[in-house]
């Protein structure tokens, strides 16, 4: 089986290996493996499901010529090199500025999206890949439609946010709930949520103690989505999690204004009442108005705190926070 690809990046001799697994351009080792395993039982000799002899030919040579080639490529240290030449790429066209030539709606779709392209990309891949090896003999077609808007994302993108996001640490058990409540699960961030990179990040850096790298990739997602909720309610734990006091409560109030029931800033207003010991208004977020609190007590109040968390064990991982995202235990 031979397959000439003259779309997207294939036009530019690229290997579009994101394009054949149909996965997105900033996509991590755990989704490479996923998407590959998916693959592999869907076209293999002894699962594939055709018709005939020949497209059971058909789907062994793709697996073995393309896919398999694509895995190897994205799976190992070569991930790396292969983002880089992604990220030239993607720089060069758009310092060239023109409007790149593409045939698939999706991706002159993509074209006119805005600020919205990291959505309107996830929104795209997902429509595309349902059904990209479903029909054997339209792969090679949906292979070129994908590298197109792989194309045109990079464009947009200016081959910047391309870093691999690192998989979620897995969070250790946080302290029980006061007594007659019941324990409310953390939410998982949705899938197709352009921040999720960015929040991926930030656990691990709050895994590893590093608040202010969470803090840095906290700000950067929510310049994608002002009002996400769990985005929020991380900026507002590494805050708290560095006695600043303050900032914590502006960021766990507006989570709880996304989402009420957004676990991790619930348990935060919690702390925060308790080291103030008094209910957390929503006034504490506010400016210099009436009721509100001004920049110089807020200052002030800051140094309090931090100066008393020197002298209180839960200041430095131990009470509710203890177990969250691997701090430290008491």
């Amino acid at each position: 089986m031979s397959l000439t690809i003259k779309y997207g990046l294939f036009k530019y001799d690229l290997t579009d290996h994101h394009a054949v697994l149909g996965i997105p351009v900033t996509a991590d080792a755990n989704t490479v493996r996923k998407r590959y395993l998916k693959l592999a039982r869907l076209l293999h000799p002894d699962t594939v499901k055709v018709n005939s002899d020949a497209e059971r030919q058909q789907a062994s040579e793709l697996l073995s010529k393309l896919i398999n080639p694509a895995y190897e490529t994205l799976k190992g240290k070569t991930h790396h090199e292969h983002q880089i030449v992604l990220e030239q790429t993607g720089k060069r066209l758009a310092s060239e500025g023109n409007t790149p030539n593409v045939h698939s709606e999706m991706a002159k779709n993509l074209l006119k999206a805005g600020g919205n392209v990291d959505l309107a990309y996830a929104q795209a891949l997902k429509a595309l890949t349902e059904n990209q090896y479903k029909s054997i003999a339209a792969c090679e077609q949906a292979i070129g439609e994908l590298s197109e808007v792989n194309l045109v994302y990079l464009m947009l993108k200016a081959g910047q946010g391309l870093r691999q996001a690192p998989p979620a640490p897995k969070a250790a058990p946080s302290a029980p709930p006061p007594s007659g409540q019941k324990a409310k699960p953390v939410a998982a961030p949705e899938e197709a949520s352009p921040v999720l990179a960015y929040v991926r990040r930030a656990q691990e850096y709050i895994g590893k103690n590093n608040f202010a790298k969470a803090v840095l990739e906290l700000r950067d997602g929510l310049k994608l989505d002002p009002k996400n909720s769990t985005c929020h309610g991380l900026l507002g734990m590494a805050y708290l999690k560095q006695n600043q006091v303050s900032m914590a409560k502006v960021h766990i109030l507006k989570s709880l204004q996304s989402n009420p029931e957004e676990a991790i800033a619930l348990q935060c207003k919690a702390v925060i009442e308790k080291k103030l010991g008094q209910p957390l208004a929503a006034h504490s977020a506010g400016s210099n108005s009436s009721g509100g609190v001004n920049a110089k007590n807020k200052a002030a109040q800051d140094a309090k705190q931090k100066a008393k968390g020197k002298s209180d064990p839960k200041a430095d991982g131990g009470g509710m926070f203890g177990g969250l995202f691997g701090g430290k235990k008491k």
